[in-house]
């Protein structure tokens, strides 16, 4: 703690990112209880400078954030934390408090894998009427599962063609379909990634 650089005011910055998807969810200050209170107690807590006091993130809506991991910049006056978020982390009622654009690219990142999953988990626990997810889930697994080879085999022979936007087309069908089985069979994309970084390890 005593190598921490908290400001003149005692704070450092706290930035909160979900673990599993990258996505930046929001940004407050930590005073030295505060820190100390998350890094005891596995929940994040942040110190409100408007009110000058304590809290702990989600207390009274239960939209709280369980450190999986946290890491200092270099100069150790910022902290990374990396949650694992229930519901919403702005207090709007956004996933994000990162949803206010200034500038929209063209290209989208790594980061919409995440949102894609939770809107195929509420398919699943919710269905629509209409939707395609809904209806492969009421089909059950062998259903899901064969789509899923369909779209690899057309992956497969769209990767024999020069065609960069077909072959891109049919990865994106073969990637949703396999979001969907994995949520059929409860693999996170935790699960995945973890998976990934214990082969690279080895």
């Amino acid at each position: 703690m005593e190598n921490v650089k908290f400001d003149a005011n005692g704070l450092i910055c706290a930035i909160a990112q979900d673990y599993e998807t990258g996505e930046v969810l929001m940004q407050a200050y930590m005073n030295a209880e505060a820190l100390e209170k998350t890094l005891a107690t596995g929940y994040v807590h942040y110190f409100s400078r408007s009110r000058q006091k304590l809290w702990k993130k989600g207390e009274t809506s239960g939209h709280t954030q369980k450190v999986v991991a946290a890491s200092f910049d270099c100069d150790r006056d910022c902290i990374l934390l990396q949650v694992e978020q229930t519901g919403a982390a702005c207090h709007t009622g956004s996933r994000s408090c990162f949803y206010d654009s200034v500038v929209k690219g063209e290209k989208e990142g790594m980061t919409f894998l995440g949102e894609l999953m939770r809107i195929v988990a509420d398919r699943k626990e919710h269905p629509v009427e209409g939707s395609y997810t809904a209806y492969l889930f009421s089909r059950g697994v062998d259903k899901i599962a064969k789509k899923l080879g369909e779209e690899a085999v057309e992956t497969v022979i769209a990767s024999k063609n020069d065609d960069k936007a077909e072959l891109t087309h049919e990865i994106s069908d073969l990637i949703y379909h396999l979001l969907v089985l994995m949520q059929a069979k409860d693999v996170s994309l935790s699960d995945l990634c973890t998976e990934l970084v214990r082969r690279h390890n080895k």
